[in-house]
């Protein structure tokens, strides 16, 4: 490989995608990670993630010549920011892995040279960053560009949505938006909107917060309509025949790397102003205290009729349906919670879209169904949905399988 144009630094659910679809536009591309698994993973044209159509790309890219992963960075043209945001202390973002992806890139700078974070960060990020480099590159300044580009795709659907997504483009400056508006346009298909870093920052918190508090109604209905003895599916369905109501469907909470950490960038810096995404955050973050709380009680119900413990299928671990993505789901905590609740009764464990599992031991679905007292449907994977149930099952569906 000569001298590649682009770097990109995080090779996740969304860097390894994001580098793939770049080589794959025969542009050079240089992904670099700190793990030395996925390095090795990668050059041998191979993934560590599971994505739909991913590994030909990853295996193209890699097989032409356009990618090539390493540790370490190198010189460039382009610099990419896709490293993970997680959180310190009491849900506040923590952006230290940005800072040291990009001081491992200062030493590296040159004039000319474009540099994007498309990590999910705090409003000011990419300023702090671009402080942090003329900080110690004073001579650059005014000489690069920094611009700001989230990415807004599904598990599932990475490389269909990477190349047909509108994509919110937000510069330093005029000139910062321009340059990476033309890097963009080279792979992007989907509209490219230009703004400033500050509003581009803010645009990706907005979406996931407005999906946050949109699902916390739909969580809260749900709360109510146990009490009220109403079926939350079928109110929802009636409710959305009005012509300008959507309400979204209820589960037992949220996950997934995005609605459930997005909306506390926000909350972090601006409690006073931000009540309603707040209270959104603590009503999906109790719906899945709430499911746990249900299964205990079932259990419980079921001893006192039956006089022995139940057996109980917990089905689905996933943040969300037909993916193998496991992060901050709701799923996975109320399975936690009702095993430390209950450490000898017996459990099938279920999540048709991984092999195993470090902590639990996984179970096949038909064999889970089957043996079960009380089977509990976490996910709404496709796999659930053709399952004939006995009427002497009891069935809790906290994600609408059985709507």
């Amino acid at each position: 490989m000569s001298q590649p144009k682009v770097v990109t630094i995080g090779l996740g659910y969304i860097g390894l995608p994001t580098s793939a679809l770049i080589a794959n536009n025969q542009i050079s591309v240089y992904g670099v990670d700190i793990s030395q698994h996925v390095v090795d993973t990668i050059n041998a044209g191979k993934i560590h993630i599971i994505e739909p159509d991913l590994d030909q790309a990853v295996a193209k890219a890699v097989q032409e010549g356009y990618l090539k992963a390493d540790t370490k960075a190198v010189s460039a043209d382009t610099y990419l920011i896709v490293v993970p945001t997680p959180f310190k202390g009491k849900n506040e973002p923590d952006i230290s892995y940005v800072q040291a992806a990009t001081e491992g890139i200062i030493p590296l700078l040159k004039e000319g040279d474009l540099y994007i974070i498309e990590s999910t960060s705090p409003v000011g990020t990419t300023e702090k960053m671009m402080e942090l480099i003329f900080a110690q590159r004073p001579e650059l300044e005014g000489k690069i560009y920094l611009a700001y580009c989230p990415e807004r795709v599904l598990p599932g659907n990475v490389m269909y949505e990477l190349v047909h997504n509108d994509r919110v483009i937000g510069g330093v400056n005029t000139a910062s938006t321009e340059k990476a508006l033309a890097f963009y346009k080279q792979f992007v298909k989907g509209e490219l909107h230009a703004t400033n870093a500050r509003t581009a920052e803010m645009c990706k918190l907005t979406e996931n917060s407005s999906r946050d508090v949109q699902i916390a109604f739909a969580n809260e209905l749900s709360l109510i309509c146990d009490k009220a003895d109403i079926n939350v599916w079928e109110l929802i369905n009636l409710a959305n025949k009005h012509p300008r109501v959507n309400i979204l469907q209820p589960g037992c909470g949220v996950g997934g790397h995005c609605i459930a950490v997005d909306p506390y960038f926000i909350v972090s810096d601006y409690p006073m102003e931000s009540k309603i995404i707040g209270t959104a955050r603590e009503v999906n973050n109790y719906k899945s205290f709430w499911c746990a709380e249900k299964i205990q009680n079932a259990k419980l119900q079921f001893e006192l009729q039956n006089g022995r413990k139940p057996k109980v299928a917990l089905m689905g671990l996933a943040f969300k349906p037909n993916i193998d993505d496991l992060r901050e789901s709701p799923a996975k905590y109320i399975v936690n919670k009702v095993l430390q609740n209950d450490s000898n009764g017996e459990y099938f464990i279920v999540e048709p879209n991984i092999e195993e599992h470090k902590v639990f031991k996984l179970t096949d679905y038909k064999e889970a169904v089957e043996k079960a007292d009380i089977i509990v449907l976490l996910v709404a994977h496709e796999e659930f949905k053709n399952i004939k149930l006995s009427s002497e099952k009891i069935v809790l569906d906290f994600c609408g399988v059985y709507k």
